[in-house]
């Protein structure tokens, strides 16, 4: 195992903000439709309740609350609202979680 040696002031000038943010990825629904995010890029608010099973309402509140923390963001395009992540580290906090838990999942499945 890796020893991490951090730098108390800095990641506490952070802390605040890691926070907001771990506060609002710790919840299942949230965390499914980040996954779609990260796969597909951008999303609107049909295809996304379709894929994670969740009425349009019901992910229209998921999908405000992660915007007033930052964690994604839209553009309009006519009638249509596009969704994405809001910032590049949670596409790598992302690709993180992905490979401790999706990919071994995988490889334990093929052995």
């Amino acid at each position: 195992m890796t020893t991490l040696r951090f730098d108390l002031e800095s990641f506490e000038e952070n802390a605040t903000e890691v926070a907001n943010i771990l506060r609002a990825l710790a919840n299942e629904r949230r965390l499914m439709i980040l996954c779609k995010l990260v796969e597909w890029g951008e999303a609107n608010v049909t295809t996304l309740a379709e894929a994670v099973g969740l009425s349009q309402s019901a992910l229209s509140q998921h999908l405000a609350k992660m915007r007033d923390e930052g964690v994604v963001t839209f553009r309009r395009e006519s009638q249509t609202i596009w969704y994405r992540i809001a910032d590049p580290r949670i596409e790598q906090l992302f690709a993180t979680l992905h490979a401790l838990y999706c990919r071994q999942q995988q490889i334990a499945k093929e052995s």
